[in-house]
């Protein structure tokens, strides 16, 4: 009964505590009382930690789309991480496309040029996959998961105690107005003090200034002290900002390693694919001219067939075949910008025009090229030769 009794009296006055702030709360906002302002202080890093808060989420929610553009991914991931599950592995679009072509090279045949060019670009695209997936689990580790420690844990800690601080100062308003309240009614019994019972209610009134300037000083420590514990964990968000910097940088040393290691692929497959004849790296204009005329000559598809398995020989231009064939030399355009690799070759800029011959013995992907007294080796994938 007595444990009844206390529960009892604890919800009586948890109920007038919550009522008082309530009406508090609304004469403050009809202009009906006054209200205690933080120190301008307090209210900058309210501000701070407000703008921190959200710049965070949409940082981190514009990352997450970044590192996983498919929506349907990226819920299935939430919810396997609400579950604290690990959610299935799966092929990303890199490794996927990757997979078919690999399979469409060794359907169309490795000794074939394009199936020899699929299944080398396929391996390139899974590699590209391999360095997503590692840059998705690094981002992830340095990046996100700080940035979701501050929104799921400080800045709710924070947002509780703001919370809690934004009940101690109604507390106080709610007694200096009662305490405004007893005293204007003391002062009017003061000036009607002509008989014993108006001197009972003085002293009745005067009690109830007394109590209330009690429960004044009590809420206005209670509202300082919850005052110094918010400012303090507030003054912690500059070192959540130095923390968040670093994980920045993380971030950025990540996507570079990244943006690194699949420009590397790229290159290194660019120099395979190099290795195939201009036939197949030239414009559409040619391709749909000189190659099939080339394919439709007895001569070619003979000289083709004796030479296969061999990519870079299986198939010539009838322009590069007659320039080998021969001691003459030709005009060709550059396509592409090439650096030479050591002072036997010849560096080359998109679009000018150079002279080219062949020298017997040279590899066959080679000619001699010449510009003015510069002379040296240029690939022939990189040329257009011109009528």
């Amino acid at each position: 009964m007595n444990i009844m009794d206390f529960n009892v009296k604890k919800l009586a006055a948890d109920a007038g505590t919550f009522l008082s702030r309530a009406v508090q709360f609304t004469e403050e906002k009809l202009g009906q009382a006054e209200k205690t302002e933080l120190d301008a202080h307090l209210e900058n890093l309210l501000s701070k930690a407000e703008c921190t808060k959200l710049w965070t989420e949409k940082i981190m929610k514009q990352t997450e789309v970044l590192l996983q553009p498919n929506p349907n991914a990226r819920i299935e991931e939430f919810v396997y991480e609400k579950l604290d599950r690990k959610a299935p592995s799966r092929m990303n679009n890199p490794e996927l496309l990757g997979q078919y072509m690999i399979d469409a090279g060794n359907e169309f045949g490795p000794g074939t040029a394009y199936g020899n060019a699929l299944l080398k670009c396929g391996e390139t695209q899974k590699r590209i996959g391999a360095a997503d997936r590692e840059l998705i689990q690094t981002s992830a580790i340095n990046f996100l998961t700080p940035l979701r420690n501050f929104i799921e844990g400080d800045y709710k800690t924070i947002t509780k105690e703001r919370k809690l601080l934004q009940n101690k100062r109604l507390d106080l308003d709610a007694a200096k107005t009662r305490l405004k309240k007893a005293k204007v009614a003391e002062a009017r019994a003061a000036q009607l003090n002509t008989s014993q019972p108006e001197e009972n209610n003085i002293m009745i009134w005067a009690e109830e200034v007394t109590k209330s300037e009690q429960e004044v000083r009590i809420t206005q420590s209670e509202f300082d002290r919850q005052a110094e514990i918010t400012r303090l964990l507030l003054e912690g968000i500059s070192s959540t900002h130095a923390h968040h910097l670093r994980c920045l940088n993380d971030f950025v040393e990540a996507q570079m390693t990244y943006y690194a290691q699949c420009y590397q692929y790229m290159l290194d497959l660019q120099k395979q694919l190099g290795s195939f004849p201009s036939t197949f790296l030239s414009n559409n204009n040619q391709s749909s001219t000189t190659p099939m005329q080339s394919v439709s000559s007895p001569s070619v598809l003979a000289s083709a067939s004796a030479s296969l398995p061999s990519v870079s020989n299986s198939m010539v231009t009838s322009g590069l075949s007659e320039l080998k064939s021969s001691s003459g030399s030709r005009k060709a355009r550059v396509l592409y910008d090439y650096d030479a690799a050591n002072s036997s070759e010849l560096s080359l800029l998109a679009d000018e025009v150079i002279t080219v011959y062949s020298i017997p013995g040279m590899d066959s992907d080679w000619l001699m090229g010449e510009r003015g007294n510069q002379k040296g080796k240029v690939p022939i994938t990189y040329l257009e030769l011109l009528n």
